[in-house]
């Protein structure tokens, strides 16, 4: 009976190591790979952007007039919300399992 009993253990030990080298380590080593490679991408691509110095001395060129309009429309609301989602679909595109 124990030679039984020691099969049994035996298999089910080299199920859950299966499963465990098999699903989560290998899952865990390619997320933290993606994870990485994302984050330095991003690093590298922040330290390419121009300031925000010209895109302040554009707008502070503009008459009057027009900021009254792009303060009507919500300029100032609209705009860092577009430019963000912009920045984010295409850092989303570059990620191999999702893009």
């Amino acid at each position: 009976m124990p030679a039984s009993l020691f099969a049994i253990f035996s298999s089910v030990l080299n199920v859950a190591l299966g499963f465990l080298v098999r699903s989560i380590i290998v899952k865990f080593v390619t997320f933290f790979a993606l994870f990485f490679i994302v984050h330095e991408f991003v690093l590298v691509i922040a330290a390419q952007l121009p300031s925000g110095g010209t895109v302040s001395s554009g707008l502070a060129a503009l008459p009057s007039s027009v900021w009254y309009f792009l303060d009507l429309f919500g300029f100032s609301l609209g705009f860092p919300a577009v430019v963000s989602a912009f920045a984010l679909r295409f850092i989303i595109r570059r990620i191999p399992v999702i893009g």
